[in-house]
Protein backbone atom coordinates (compact mmCIF):
# COMPACT_ATOMS: atom_id res chain seq x y z
CA UNK A 1 0.00 0.00 0.00
CA UNK A 2 1.40 3.88 -1.06
CA UNK A 3 2.44 5.77 2.06
CA UNK A 4 0.35 9.32 2.79
CA UNK A 5 3.62 10.79 2.95
CA UNK A 6 7.40 10.44 2.11
CA UNK A 7 10.53 12.10 2.90
CA UNK A 8 13.08 12.35 0.86
CA UNK A 9 16.55 12.77 1.57
CA UNK A 10 18.96 14.93 -0.98
CA UNK A 11 21.54 17.02 -0.12
CA UNK A 12 21.57 20.88 -0.43
CA UNK A 13 22.78 22.12 -3.61
CA UNK A 14 20.61 23.37 -6.46
CA UNK A 15 21.26 20.18 -8.25
CA UNK A 16 20.63 17.94 -5.80
CA UNK A 17 17.50 20.09 -4.88
CA UNK A 18 15.96 19.98 -8.50
CA UNK A 19 16.83 16.14 -8.40
CA UNK A 20 14.83 15.61 -5.30
CA UNK A 21 12.04 17.81 -6.54
CA UNK A 22 11.65 16.35 -9.67
CA UNK A 23 11.12 12.56 -7.98
CA UNK A 24 8.81 14.71 -5.67
CA UNK A 25 6.46 15.59 -8.20
CA UNK A 26 6.90 12.31 -10.37
CA UNK A 27 5.71 10.37 -7.84
CA UNK A 28 2.85 12.62 -6.33
CA UNK A 29 1.78 12.52 -10.01
CA UNK A 30 1.76 8.81 -10.39
CA UNK A 31 0.16 8.21 -6.80
CA UNK A 32 -2.77 10.58 -6.40
CA UNK A 33 -2.94 11.22 -2.21
CA UNK A 34 0.91 10.96 -1.69
CA UNK A 35 2.55 13.90 -0.53
CA UNK A 36 6.27 14.14 -0.45
CA UNK A 37 8.67 16.40 1.26
CA UNK A 38 12.24 16.97 0.81
CA UNK A 39 14.89 16.74 3.72
CA UNK A 40 18.12 18.34 3.11
CA UNK A 41 20.99 16.38 4.68
CA UNK A 42 24.79 18.07 4.39
CA UNK A 43 27.32 15.55 4.09
CA UNK A 44 30.95 15.09 4.29
CA UNK A 45 31.59 16.26 0.61
CA UNK A 46 29.59 19.69 1.04
CA UNK A 47 31.91 20.20 4.02
CA UNK A 48 34.91 20.02 2.67
CA UNK A 49 34.27 22.10 -0.13
CA UNK A 50 37.97 23.29 -0.87
CA UNK A 51 39.24 19.80 -0.17
CA UNK A 52 40.39 18.12 -3.49
CA UNK A 53 37.96 15.46 -5.33
CA UNK A 54 41.12 12.94 -5.53
CA UNK A 55 41.64 13.09 -1.85
CA UNK A 56 38.01 12.83 -0.35
CA UNK A 57 36.26 10.80 -3.08
CA UNK A 58 35.64 7.34 -3.71
CA UNK A 59 34.34 6.66 0.37
CA UNK A 60 30.90 8.05 -0.17
CA UNK A 61 31.35 11.73 1.26
CA UNK A 62 28.19 12.67 -0.65
CA UNK A 63 26.30 9.34 0.73
CA UNK A 64 26.83 8.37 4.26
CA UNK A 65 25.16 11.55 6.00
CA UNK A 66 21.83 10.62 3.77
CA UNK A 67 22.27 6.76 3.78
CA UNK A 68 22.36 7.20 7.63
CA UNK A 69 19.31 9.12 7.67
CA UNK A 70 17.44 6.30 5.80
CA UNK A 71 18.67 3.83 8.25
CA UNK A 72 17.83 5.72 11.14
CA UNK A 73 14.10 6.33 9.34
CA UNK A 74 14.89 10.30 9.63
CA UNK A 75 13.94 10.06 5.74
CA UNK A 76 12.15 7.16 3.55
CA UNK A 77 13.88 7.39 0.50
CA UNK A 78 17.45 8.85 -1.12
CA UNK A 79 18.03 10.48 -4.46
CA UNK A 80 21.57 10.56 -5.31
CA UNK A 81 23.75 11.06 -8.64
CA UNK A 82 23.57 7.42 -9.66
CA UNK A 83 27.52 8.47 -10.12
CA UNK A 84 27.85 9.69 -6.32
CA UNK A 85 27.03 6.23 -4.97
CA UNK A 86 29.34 3.57 -4.29
CA UNK A 87 28.69 0.15 -5.66
CA UNK A 88 28.40 -1.56 -2.37
CA UNK A 89 25.45 -0.17 -0.08
CA UNK A 90 25.52 -0.43 3.87
CA UNK A 91 23.84 -3.68 5.33
CA UNK A 92 20.00 -2.91 5.00
CA UNK A 93 19.70 -0.86 2.02
CA UNK A 94 19.52 -0.87 -1.54
CA UNK A 95 18.77 0.24 -4.61
CA UNK A 96 14.98 0.89 -5.41
CA UNK A 97 15.34 2.70 -9.25
CA UNK A 98 17.44 3.80 -11.37
CA UNK A 99 15.65 6.88 -13.23
CA UNK A 100 15.87 7.41 -16.89
CA UNK A 101 19.12 8.80 -18.23
CA UNK A 102 20.15 12.20 -19.22
CA UNK A 103 22.47 13.41 -21.57
CA UNK A 104 25.67 11.29 -20.22
CA UNK A 105 27.99 13.09 -21.78
CA UNK A 106 30.41 15.43 -20.35
CA UNK A 107 30.71 18.69 -21.59
CA UNK A 108 33.10 21.51 -22.64
CA UNK A 109 32.00 25.02 -21.87
CA UNK A 110 34.21 27.38 -23.42
CA UNK A 111 35.42 30.88 -22.98
CA UNK A 112 33.93 33.81 -25.17
CA UNK A 113 35.65 33.12 -28.66
CA UNK A 114 36.91 29.36 -28.31
CA UNK A 115 34.75 27.18 -30.73
CA UNK A 116 35.60 23.51 -29.50
CA UNK A 117 38.39 21.49 -27.07
CA UNK A 118 39.92 20.72 -30.00
CA UNK A 119 40.75 23.80 -30.99
CA UNK A 120 42.10 25.35 -27.81
CA UNK A 121 45.64 27.01 -27.66
CA UNK A 122 48.80 25.14 -26.90
CA UNK A 123 48.89 25.42 -22.95
CA UNK A 124 45.43 26.27 -22.53
CA UNK A 125 43.82 26.07 -18.83
CA UNK A 126 41.43 23.61 -18.37
CA UNK A 127 39.09 23.73 -15.13
CA UNK A 128 37.76 20.14 -14.06
CA UNK A 129 37.57 18.08 -10.56
CA UNK A 130 37.36 14.82 -11.96
CA UNK A 131 40.66 12.43 -11.80
CA UNK A 132 38.72 10.63 -14.69
CA UNK A 133 38.42 13.53 -16.79
CA UNK A 134 41.84 14.96 -16.06
CA UNK A 135 43.14 11.09 -16.90
CA UNK A 136 41.44 11.68 -20.41
CA UNK A 137 42.00 14.85 -21.48
CA UNK A 138 45.91 14.70 -20.48
CA UNK A 139 45.86 11.19 -22.36
CA UNK A 140 44.77 13.22 -25.43
CA UNK A 141 46.71 16.39 -24.84
CA UNK A 142 49.41 16.04 -22.69
CA UNK A 143 50.15 19.98 -23.25
CA UNK A 144 46.99 21.04 -21.54
CA UNK A 145 46.89 22.80 -17.46
CA UNK A 146 44.38 21.23 -15.68
CA UNK A 147 42.91 23.81 -12.80
CA UNK A 148 41.23 22.23 -9.95
CA UNK A 149 37.65 22.77 -9.80
CA UNK A 150 35.38 22.52 -6.91
CA UNK A 151 31.45 24.27 -6.36
CA UNK A 152 28.52 23.77 -7.71
CA UNK A 153 28.05 24.01 -11.18
CA UNK A 154 27.40 27.67 -11.39
CA UNK A 155 30.53 28.72 -9.27
CA UNK A 156 32.45 26.34 -11.72
CA UNK A 157 31.51 27.78 -15.03
CA UNK A 158 31.91 31.75 -13.25
CA UNK A 159 35.21 30.02 -13.01
CA UNK A 160 36.01 30.37 -16.61
CA UNK A 161 35.93 34.49 -16.18
CA UNK A 162 37.22 34.53 -12.63
CA UNK A 163 40.25 32.54 -13.03
CA UNK A 164 41.11 33.37 -16.53
CA UNK A 165 40.28 29.80 -17.70
CA UNK A 166 39.86 28.69 -21.16
CA UNK A 167 36.86 26.19 -20.48
CA UNK A 168 35.78 24.08 -18.03
CA UNK A 169 34.52 20.27 -18.28
CA UNK A 170 31.28 19.53 -16.54
CA UNK A 171 28.66 16.84 -17.27
CA UNK A 172 25.85 17.56 -19.92
CA UNK A 173 23.19 16.15 -17.06
CA UNK A 174 23.88 18.99 -14.37
CA UNK A 175 23.63 21.87 -16.98
CA UNK A 176 20.62 20.73 -18.77
CA UNK A 177 18.96 19.82 -15.33
CA UNK A 178 19.54 23.27 -14.27
CA UNK A 179 19.08 25.81 -17.36
CA UNK A 180 22.67 26.01 -18.29
CA UNK A 181 22.24 24.32 -21.54
CA UNK A 182 23.34 27.36 -23.83
CA UNK A 183 26.84 27.53 -21.76
CA UNK A 184 27.29 23.82 -23.03
CA UNK A 185 30.11 24.81 -26.36
CA UNK A 186 30.25 21.20 -27.24
CA UNK A 187 29.38 17.85 -25.42
CA UNK A 188 32.25 15.26 -25.56
CA UNK A 189 31.52 12.27 -27.43
CA UNK A 190 31.95 8.98 -26.04
CA UNK A 191 34.73 8.02 -27.92
CA UNK A 192 36.96 10.96 -27.08
CA UNK A 193 35.74 10.50 -23.00
CA UNK A 194 33.76 7.93 -21.69
CA UNK A 195 31.72 9.01 -18.79
CA UNK A 196 31.78 8.26 -15.55
CA UNK A 197 29.84 5.05 -14.29
CA UNK A 198 26.16 6.02 -13.82
CA UNK A 199 26.62 9.40 -14.96
CA UNK A 200 23.42 10.83 -16.03
CA UNK A 201 20.84 8.76 -14.39
CA UNK A 202 19.58 9.12 -10.65
CA UNK A 203 19.71 6.31 -8.30
CA UNK A 204 17.00 6.04 -5.51
CA UNK A 205 17.89 4.17 -2.60
CA UNK A 206 15.54 2.73 0.10
CA UNK A 207 15.82 0.48 2.46
CA UNK A 208 15.32 -3.23 2.52
CA UNK A 209 12.40 -3.63 4.60
CA UNK A 210 10.06 -1.10 3.61
CA UNK A 211 7.89 -2.69 0.83
CA UNK A 212 5.84 0.17 0.56
CA UNK A 213 7.87 2.24 -0.33
CA UNK A 214 9.74 0.24 -2.89
CA UNK A 215 5.77 -0.05 -4.07
CA UNK A 216 5.68 3.93 -4.89
CA UNK A 217 9.19 4.30 -6.49
CA UNK A 218 8.60 1.45 -8.66
CA UNK A 219 6.99 4.28 -11.37
CA UNK A 220 10.87 5.78 -11.44
CA UNK A 221 12.45 2.82 -12.73
CA UNK A 222 13.61 2.62 -16.74
CA UNK A 223 14.51 -0.59 -17.66
CA UNK A 224 17.03 0.19 -20.21
CA UNK A 225 19.36 2.68 -17.79
CA UNK A 226 18.84 0.07 -14.95
CA UNK A 227 20.65 -2.67 -17.41
CA UNK A 228 23.23 -0.22 -18.50
CA UNK A 229 23.84 1.30 -15.16
CA UNK A 230 24.19 -2.46 -13.76
CA UNK A 231 26.49 -3.45 -16.54
CA UNK A 232 28.25 -0.26 -15.70
CA UNK A 233 28.47 -0.97 -11.67
CA UNK A 234 29.14 -4.39 -12.09
CA UNK A 235 31.89 -3.15 -14.06
CA UNK A 236 33.44 -1.17 -11.52
CA UNK A 237 33.12 -2.71 -8.54
CA UNK A 238 35.03 -5.71 -10.34
CA UNK A 239 38.04 -3.61 -10.82
CA UNK A 240 37.73 -2.36 -7.54
CA UNK A 241 37.12 1.36 -8.28
CA UNK A 242 35.38 4.07 -6.21
CA UNK A 243 35.42 7.98 -7.97
CA UNK A 244 38.89 8.85 -6.79
CA UNK A 245 40.00 6.22 -9.46
CA UNK A 246 40.29 6.85 -12.75
CA UNK A 247 37.87 4.71 -14.33
CA UNK A 248 35.20 4.72 -16.58
CA UNK A 249 32.18 3.07 -18.07
CA UNK A 250 29.29 3.68 -20.27
CA UNK A 251 26.55 1.06 -21.85
CA UNK A 252 24.00 1.80 -24.22
CA UNK A 253 20.98 0.10 -25.60
CA UNK A 254 19.91 -0.81 -29.07
CA UNK A 255 17.58 -3.69 -29.29
CA UNK A 256 18.47 -6.61 -27.42
CA UNK A 257 22.34 -5.72 -28.28
CA UNK A 258 24.19 -3.95 -25.09
CA UNK A 259 27.38 -2.43 -25.95
CA UNK A 260 29.55 -1.24 -22.84
CA UNK A 261 33.04 0.59 -23.57
CA UNK A 262 35.52 1.66 -20.19
CA UNK A 263 38.36 3.86 -19.76
CA UNK A 264 41.21 3.14 -17.54
CA UNK A 265 44.18 5.17 -16.52
CA UNK A 266 47.34 3.16 -15.96
CA UNK A 267 50.35 4.90 -14.05
CA UNK A 268 52.39 5.56 -16.82
CA UNK A 269 49.24 8.32 -18.13
CA UNK A 270 48.48 6.23 -20.87
CA UNK A 271 43.98 5.28 -21.16
CA UNK A 272 43.56 1.78 -21.76
CA UNK A 273 40.20 1.51 -23.75
CA UNK A 274 38.08 -1.72 -23.70
CA UNK A 275 34.67 -2.55 -25.05
CA UNK A 276 32.09 -5.76 -24.65
CA UNK A 277 28.76 -6.39 -26.41
CA UNK A 278 26.13 -8.93 -26.11
CA UNK A 279 22.62 -9.75 -25.19
CA UNK A 280 20.98 -7.00 -22.63
CA UNK A 281 19.71 -9.53 -20.52
CA UNK A 282 23.62 -10.00 -19.23
CA UNK A 283 24.29 -6.75 -17.92
CA UNK A 284 26.34 -8.37 -14.95
CA UNK A 285 28.34 -10.62 -17.36
CA UNK A 286 28.90 -8.17 -19.64
CA UNK A 287 30.04 -5.73 -17.19
CA UNK A 288 32.53 -8.81 -15.31
CA UNK A 289 33.90 -9.39 -18.99
CA UNK A 290 34.81 -6.52 -19.40
CA UNK A 291 36.54 -6.06 -16.22
CA UNK A 292 38.63 -9.60 -17.09
CA UNK A 293 39.62 -7.74 -20.65
CA UNK A 294 40.79 -5.14 -18.38
CA UNK A 295 42.56 -7.18 -16.16
CA UNK A 296 44.08 -9.79 -18.93
CA UNK A 297 45.72 -6.38 -20.71
CA UNK A 298 47.23 -4.98 -17.60
CA UNK A 299 48.64 -8.33 -16.39
CA UNK A 300 50.50 -8.49 -20.14
CA UNK A 301 52.09 -5.60 -19.79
Amino acid sequence: MIPETLTIGSRGSALALWQARTVAARLEAAHPGLTCCIEIVKTTGDVLREASLTAIAGKGVFTKEIEDALLERRVDLAVHSLKDLPTTLPDGLKLGAITEREDARDAFCAAPGIASLGSVRRGARIGTSSPRRRSQLLAWRSDLELVELRGNVDTRLNKIETEGLDGVVLACAGLRRLGFEERITEPIEVDRMVPAVGQGALGIEIRVDDPAVEEAVAVLVDAATAACCEAERTFLAAMGGGCAVPIAAHAVVSADRMTIVSAVAMEDGAVVRHRESGDVGNARALGEALAARHRSAEAAL
